[in-house]
C-alpha cells in the first residue's frame, strides 16, 4: 500500500502544514512496499542497460527513468523517447536539443546513451539520484490528487531554482518557462495573468510576463529567484490567489470576504 500525503487544508494554511511535515511524509512515502519495490528494481537492473533501446524495452525501468524527469506521460511514447536517447545531445540536430522542453535534454543527457557519449547507467551514484527523484515526482503527483496547486508548488520550489541559474540569456529563461505548464500556470496566477495569454505572440506574451513581474517584484529577471525568500514569496502569493480564486467558484463574493477578513 502506498502512503497518501496528508493536507488538512487548502491555500496557505496546509502549504505550511505540508512545508513542516515535508520531510516526514516524502520518507514515509518513499518507504512504502510499492515504491521500495520500484527503487530496488530500478537500482538492480539499470546497470544492465547498454542502449537507448534497452532501457525502452524495460518498462519498469523506463517508468523510473521518465519520472524523474517529470516526463511520465511519455511512457507509451517508445519511439519518441528511444530517438530522445540515441541522439543524445552532442550534435545540436539532437531530438533533444530540437524540443522546447529542455527536460527532454536533461534526461537524454542523464544517462549518457547517445553518439560518443559516456554511458551513465552504470554509475551508481547518479542512478541513486535519478531513483530519488522519480520518488520526489511521484510525491508531488501523489499531493496533485488532493491539492493541484499544492503539487505545482511543490514543482516550483526545486524547477524555478534550477531555471534561475541557468545559463542563458534572461529571455530564454522565460521562453523555458513559458513552455512548462505547472510554471506558467504558477505565475500567471501569481501575477493575475488570464490563461488566454498563452493565445497572443510569443514575444507580446514576454513583454506581459516581464512588465507584470516587475511591477511585482521590482526586477523582470527570474535570476531573481535564487533566492529562496524570492521563491517562497512568489508561491505565498500564487496560494493565495488560487484559494480566492475557488472559493470564488463556489460561493458569492459576500461569503468569501468574510471567510478571507475571518482567516
Amino acid at each position: 500500500m502506498t502512503f497518501q500525503p496528508v493536507i488538512p487544508s487548502g491555500g496557505l494554511v496546509g502549504w505550511r502544514f505540508l512545508q513542516r511535515t515535508y520531510d516526514a511524509q516524502l520518507d514515509s512515502f518513499a518507504t512504502s512496499a510499492v515504491n521500495e519495490r520500484q527503487t530496488r528494481y530500478f537500482l538492480d537492473n539499470i546497470s544492465k542497460v547498454q542502449t537507448a533501446e534497452d532501457l525502452v524495452s524495460d518498462r519498469r525501468l523506463l517508468q523510473v527513468a521518465l519520472g524523474a524527469f517529470g516526463l511520465e506521460d511519455d511512457i507509451n511514447n517508445r519511439f519518441f523517447i528511444q530517438k530522445v536517447l540515441s541522439d543524445g545531445t552532442s550534435a545540436d540536430d539532437a531530438l533533444s536539443n530540437r524540443l522546447s522542453d529542455k527536460r527532454y535534454r536533461e534526461f537524454s543527457e542523464a544517462f549518457g546513451l547517445g553518439p560518443g557519449e559516456i554511458r551513465r547507467t552504470g554509475l551508481v551514484t547518479f542512478m541513486e539520484d535519478i531513483a530519488r527523484d522519480n520518488v520526489v515526482f511521484r510525491f508531488e503527483v501523489a499531493v496533485g490528487q488532493s491539492d493541484e496547486s499544492m503539487r505545482i508548488s511543490l514543482f516550483a520550489q526545486h524547477a524555478l531554482a534550477d531555471l534561475a541559474t541557468q545559463e542563458g540569456s534572461a529571455d530564454t529563461k522565460w521562453f523555458e518557462l513559458m513552455g512548462l505548464p505547472p510554471l506558467r500556470n504558477m505565475m500567471e496566477t501569481a501575477l493575475g495573468l488570464p490563461s488566454s495569454l498563452g493565445q497572443l505572440d510569443i514575444d507580446k506574451q514576454l513583454n506581459v510576463f516581464k512588465d507584470r513581474l516587475s511591477r511585482l517584484t521590482g526586477s523582470d529577471d527570474l535570476a531573481q529567484f535564487t533566492d529562496d525568500g524570492a521563491i517562497a514569496e512568489l508561491t505565498d502569493r500564487y496560494l493565495a490567489r488560487s484559494q480566492i480564486s475557488q472559493l470564488q467558484n463556489t460561493i458569492s463574493p459576500a461569503q468569501t470576504a468574510l471567510i478571507l477578513l475571518g482567516g
